[in-house]
């Protein structure tokens, strides 16, 4: 597993966090920092919809400029383009 982890974050030109997935539309993290920054997303989405979903829209004000910023900084740190792919290159 470890050994796959930095095979792929070799593949990423330095400066980059994600590469594009091999199969499908989008990207995914292949080094430290990629998987610090998906990590620190769910949390802050999970720390949102615990403290305030049940505070009428308050949830939807704090969720969509998170989710737009976190679609900003990988799009931002994707070394390649998105598009959709069937496996043939990575």
């Amino acid at each position: 597993m470890m050994g796959r982890l930095f095979r792929d974050a070799a593949q990423v030109r330095p400066g980059y966090w994600f590469r594009p997935k091999r199969f499908g539309f989008g990207a995914k993290p292949v080094t430290w920092q990629g998987w610090a920054a998906t990590l620190l997303f769910g949390a802050a989405i999970g720390l949102i919809v615990n403290f305030a979903m049940h505070r009428d829209r308050l949830w939807l004000v704090l969720l969509v400029p998170l989710i737009a910023a976190f679609l900003w900084l990988i799009a931002v740190k994707t070394d390649g383009e998105w598009r959709f792919r069937w496996g043939g290159d990575a």
